[in-house]
This record gives C-alpha cells, structure tokens and sequence, in this order.
C-alpha cells in the first residue's frame, strides 16, 4: 500500500531546498490565518514573501553589524543629538541617509576631544548598516598596522581589495597616528584611489 502523502511536510522541504527558510517556518500557521480570515491565495503568498524579505533583511543587517566592527553602545539611541549645534544636527541627519556614499564624499569630522565626534560616526556607521551598506569602523592605528603587515608580506594589493569592499570606512582618532614616513605612505595608499 503506498504511503500517504504529507504535503505539509513536502512543501517545508521544497522550500527549505529552495532557501526559503523564513517561508518553511511559517507557512502553515499563515495559511489558517489566512482560511479564517478569507484571504486570498495572493494576499496569503504575499505575507509569506514580506515575512521572507524581513527575516532576510534582519540576517543581512546582523551580519552586517557584526562585520563592521562598530562599537554597539554607540548609536543615536544613546547620544542626544540636540546638544550638536544646528547646523551640525542637519548634517548628521543627511549623513544617516546614506546619499554621500553613492556620490563618494568623504566626511572628515573634526573637533575638540571629547564631543561626540566618535560616537556620532558610529552611530551613522549603524544607521548606514542597518540601510544595508557594508560598513568598517577602526581605529585608524589598527588600519596603519594591519596595511604595514599587509606591504611586510606582499599582499598589500589583497589587503586593499578586501577594505574597498565596504562602502564605508570609518576611521577613528586619525590624528593620533605617529608620522613615520612608512605609516604615512600606507595610509595615502589607502587613500588615494578615495579621492578619484
């Protein structure tokens, strides 16, 4: 006699092999919903597709936070903004948007210690994350170091590649770098193709 037919259980593995986990998790407790509620057969697709996109977009955005190196406690959720003058507050708020990336600006901030001046770059860091943009937040001695180790063992071109894969890197406490001449040459390395 063959063996009766689980669609319920088909279905959660096609779209498991299909690599829509989200849709897997979820179809059946959507698809009562959806009977009692009278829902449409797109109205029903529907919802299993923005569950799908959401739960994507929140792994994305995680992995994102996660490669970025961003310190977590620095967000605009723990800085008051409205201590910044105004005309600062304003440019911070077109920095959140993400507009200076697809032009290729680079944002320089500069200022007394002790103003926020770090935090506020990280918290753009994590807003610009969060729209989806890889980002990379260093000190910008670590960056010296890692591109100097990167030219001792010939790989500096690979070392440059891998950072132009963020859209934005952030650097802290750029003056506080030493001048020697090779971390200077370094750095303008990293630099220079920024400012075509």
């Amino acid at each position: 006699m063959p063996k009766p037919v689980n669609r319920q259980v088909e279905l959660r593995e096609l779209l498991e092999q299909l690599n829509l986990g989200g849709m897997a998790a979820i179809f059946a407790e959507v698809a009562l919903r959806a009977a009692k509620e009278h829902l449409t057969h797109e109205a029903y697709l529907w919802e299993l597709a923005v569950h799908e996109r959401d739960l994507r977009t929140q792994r994305r955005t995680a992995r994102l936070l996660r490669a970025s190196g961003l310190p977590a406690e620095k967000t605009f959720r723990t800085f008051d903004l409205g201590k910044l003058p105004a005309v600062i507050q304003t440019q911070v708020e077109r920095l959140k948007s993400g507009a200076f990336l697809e032009s290729a600006t680079n944002v320089v901030a500069v200022g007394r210690p002790g103003v926020g001046k770090s935090h506020v770059l990280a918290a753009v860091g994590y807003e610009l994350a969060c729209l989806g943009h890889p980002v990379l937040w260093l000190p910008t001695s670590t960056l010296v170091q890692r591109l100097l180790a990167a030219k001792r063992d010939l790989r500096l071109p690979q070392e440059l590649a891998k950072l132009d894969k963020f859209a934005c890197v952030i650097l802290d406490d750029l003056g506080y770098i030493q001048q020697d001449r090779d971390e200077m040459e370094v750095l303008f390395t990293f630099f220079r193709p920024r400012y075509a």
